[in-house]
């Protein structure tokens, strides 16, 4: 185990538990159900593990390094709603301000309501928000998330395709009918995609290019990005070939090429490290090792919970809230004790990753904990079962 020269049992962890966490995910490798792992546990702005686990590529029967890339899917959607809070505190971009002020392709949208079994088009009651993009309450859906005329429809039109630009992509978005009236309905959404787009707009560059001059050079994030140089390529971390369960192995995105699509909702690449640090960031409210992005009180804003009395969407929405929770601005965020079936702090919020990866920070401890693998179809799985063991390691 790798303990950064610090002692577990002064930041008030065990290092027996810690332990335990590793063996368990060896077990898994073991078990041929996990390719591989790299796992990162910190308190009281100290790094009390950060180890690897198994394979980086199953194929090749190479080690997992902890400097290895994964593609870390919707863990992209905190970055990109940082960035668009730092828009906010700099005057140039009001959570109220409509989609349409900046993407007047979104202006006059329709809802696709089922009447008598016909599918009728509605206007809508008002149009969706930058808020409503940042708490998924823009109408919008994703096509995975169900088979509805409106998911069908975004199945049919390739809304998932890396071949379009950000800005084809919201031009193909937009044309399409909303699920939901905005502001009724939590319905997790290609919303963060949208709002990478109104990043751009504002900012007037390049997506990429506010992210790393704004955000990853700043954080000093030097893996992270929308692809993977070719001179790293050998770092990247792979999924078993077949799914371990026996179900129908998910298709990772190729990360070795310039996609089109530069996505604010899912397509970064990073390292635990990277991503540790973009945590800690977030754990000290906005500022790390003398680089402030963002205000104190913006950063609590952001993770607390902004849906109130806003019912969640049945189905695949409902399933990525658990009991006990809601969603802030780009963050789940835990509003009980009790009732979930993970343990956490009140505050703690988290996110993961389609083909894995999970975080969570929880101020109440002054911790955070980030698991990277590539296990598309055991996410959920590995998501608790790494919760469960790092608060089984918190001492005090």
């Amino acid at each position: 185990m790798t303990l950064q020269s610090v002692i577990p049992e002064k930041m008030g962890l065990s290092t027996e538990r810690l332990q335990r966490l590793m063996a368990v995910l060896q077990r898994e490798v073991d078990d041929k159900r996990l390719p591989g792992a790299v796992a990162v546990v910190a308190r009281h702005g100290k790094t009390a593990l950060l180890e690897s686990v198994g394979q980086l590529n199953p194929a090749t029967g190479e080690a997992m390094r902890c400097d290895a890339r994964f593609r870390i899917y919707s863990m992209t959607k905190p970055i990109m709603s940082v960035a668009a809070m730092m828009l906010v505190e700099q005057g140039r971009l009001l959570l109220s301000d409509p989609v349409a002020k900046f993407l007047p392709e979104f202006a006059q949208q329709k809802v696709a309501v089922q009447e008598g079994g016909a599918l009728e088009l509605q206007a809508v009651q008002r149009d969706a928000t930058v808020h409503d993009l940042l708490r998924h309450t823009a109408g919008m859906t994703y096509e995975f998330l169900g088979s509805g005329p409106v998911q069908r429809q975004y199945a049919q039109l390739r809304l998932g395709s890396r071949d379009r630009s950000l800005a084809e992509f919201t031009q193909s978005l937009a044309g399409l009918p909303l699920m939901y009236q905005p502001g009724s309905v939590f319905e997790y959404s290609r919303a963060t995609d949208v709002l990478g787009r109104v990043v751009e707009v504002v900012a007037d560059q390049p997506l990429q290019h506010f992210m790393q001059e704004q955000v990853f050079d700043p954080l000093r994030m030097p893996d992270t990005a929308f692809n993977v140089p070719p001179e790293f390529h050998g770092h990247i971390a792979e999924p078993f070939a077949r799914d371990p369960d026996g179900g129908l192995q998910m298709k990772v995105i190729d990360v070795r090429t310039d996609a089109a699509l530069v996505s604010g909702g899912g397509g970064l690449i990073s390292t635990a490290q990277d991503y540790a640090r973009f945590l800690q960031f977030m754990l000290n409210r906005g500022e790390l090792e003398g680089v402030r992005l963002l205000g104190p009180r913006t950063v609590d804003f952001m993770t607390t919970d902004h849906l109130g009395d806003i019912p969640l969407a049945a189905g695949g929405s409902r399933a990525l809230l658990p009991a006990g929770h809601g969603f802030g601005l780009g963050f789940a965020v835990r509003k009980h004790l009790g009732v979930a079936p993970v343990p956490g702090s009140v505050g703690t919020y988290f996110w993961g990753g389609l083909a894995g990866t999970s975080f969570f920070v929880d101020p109440a401890l002054d911790m955070y904990a980030c698991l990277m693998l590539q296990a598309p179809n055991q996410r959920e799985y590995y998501r608790m079962l790494f919760r469960d063991l790092v608060y089984a390691a918190v001492m005090d």
